[in-house]
Order: structure tokens, then C-alpha cells, then sequence
């Protein structure tokens, strides 16, 4: 299926996307820019949901960055609303991993905020991420970030690692953070996401053919996060040009 910018909305017609069975693409941004989902959220985000980046400090999270380039474009582009000579800069901070080290050390190196802004290796399905979330924390005094940024990562987790998983995936998000901004991949990504491996000769992924959880992801991630986790959906941002949806949660 094809966006209306002519592209397509799973990767399914990108010029060699490479084999990336955790959604490490490479050029990634190349073929979704940081726009598409930004020109979505308002630039007041923070203090939408109850912050006050001008007074205080605001801990930010991007779980799957890949490069960094949409963890970069979100920091400024919730800045950019702040009064002019504040010291906003200064207190929005912005934690950034991914599970690939090669994206990660791209993003270290393109970084034009390293006093604000950090990107690490980490697999958050791994047990070592808890250690590392947690001492991020500590140094500024927290138990939770006051927004978590997850976009288009549940897919992968999915596929990779079943429906259990997935599911643990979302409940840990929603004990780290106070609000969650969340882009599920729909099902049709799935399908693609498996052929695409196919063409490229690689083994399926292990769990595609067993998943039970299965038809609007975005439904089944409201309903776990809501009935499960204590948060409750505040806003929906509409579909991005990929026809897939930017929600907000909040603990209650």
C-alpha cells in the first residue's frame, strides 16, 4: 500500500531497504523523515501534558532512535515554542538508544546538543536495560521520564520475540514514563516486514506464524496500556503519511 506521497507505508517498495529484521534500516530517515511524524505533534507538547520546560527540568526518552535523527528534530522541535533568552535548553534533556551500535555511534557523531541530548546501545528487551534507564534517572533525582517517544519499534519486538513479550514491552514503557507517545506499526507491516525478509533469503521470523495478537495493533496497545498499565489515551495526533497513528498516554 503506498502513502499518498507515493511511497510506501511498510518499506515494501523501498530501493533496497536491506535486511533489517529489528528495524535497523540503515538510511532510515532517507525514506521517512522526521517531518512526517512531527508535522503532527505541536511544538507545546510539553506543556500540553503539564510541564513547564522554562521552570523545570523535563526528562525525555526515545526508545529505538536508530540515528538519532528524529530524537534530534523532536528536542528541537519541542524547544522552539520556549520564550526567547530562557534557559529551556538547559533543562530539556533527552536520553536516545538503540539496540544497534553502528546506528548509535552515527547518532553519537552527528549530535549537535551532546550537553542535552544522549544516545547509548541498548536492547530494552534485555535485562541490563533496567540498570542503565534507571542510573539515567538517578542523576537527575527521577524514578520516570516525564515523556517516552516510541515509534515504530512495537512491530519488531513483536516479531521477534512473540506476544508475551510485546506486551511486557508496553508495561515497561508505561512504569519508566508519565506520558507515552506511541506509533504502532498496523498489521499490514507485519505481512510486509516477513515477505521483505523472504525476498532477501533470510529465515522468517520466529514467532510471525504463532502471533495471537493480531488485526489494529494500536487498538490492542490502547487496550493493554488502559487496562493494564494505568495510563489513559489524552490525544490522538491523526496518521502520519505511512497511515499509522501518534497516540498519547498518560499515567493516571
Amino acid at each position: 500500500m503506498e502513502s499518498p506521497s507515493g511511497k510506501d507505508t511498510c518499506l515494501e517498495t523501498v530501493e533496497d531497504p536491506g535486511a533489517a529484521p529489528y528495524g535497523n534500516f540503515i538510511h532510515y530517515y532517507t525514506f521517512n523523515p522526521p517531518e512526517n511524524r512531527l508535522s503532527l505533534i505541536p511544538s507545546t507538547l510539553l506543556e500540553d501534558v503539564g510541564f513547564q520546560p522554562d521552570t523545570e527540568e523535563v526528562l525525555m526518552l526515545d526508545v529505538g532512535c536508530n540515528s538519532g535523527d528524529l530524537s534530534i528534530a523532536l528536542y528541537k522541535h519541542v524547544l522552539q515554542d520556549q520564550p526567547p533568552r530562557n534557559d529551556s535548553s538547559k533543562r530539556i534533556h533527552l536520553l536516545g538508544f538503540d539496540l544497534d551500535r553502528d546506528l548509535i555511534l552515527r547518532a553519537q557523531n552527528s549530535n549537535p546538543f551532546p550537553k542535552n541530548i544522549k544516545f547509548i546501545p541498548l536492547d530494552i528487551t534485555s535485562a541490563e536495560s533496567h540498570t542503565e534507564l534507571t542510573s539515567y534517572l538517578k542523576m537527575f533525582g527521577r524514578s520516570r521520564f516525564d515523556l517516552c517517544s516510541c515509534f515504530a519499534v512495537t512491530m519488531w519486538v513483536h516479531l521477534n520475540h512473540g506476544d508475551a513479550a510485546l506486551l511486557a514491552f508496553l508495561t515497561r514503557l508505561a512504569s519508566i514514563c508519565e506520558c507515552l507517545l506511541l506509533e504502532a506499526q498496523p498489521w499490514k507491516c507485519y505481512r510486509s516486514a516477513a515477505r521483505r525478509l523472504r525476498k532477501l533469503g533470510r529465515s522468517d521470523f520466529d514467532h510471525f506464524k504463532t502471533l495471537e495478537i493480531r488485526g489494529d495493533m494500536a487498538a490492542h496497545a490502547k487496550e493493554h496500556l488502559e487496562k493494564q498499565c494505568r495510563m489513559e489515551l489524552v490525544q490522538s495526533f491523526g496518521s502520519t503519511s505511512w497511515d499509522r497513528s501518534l497516540l498519547l498516554f498518560k499515567r493516571r
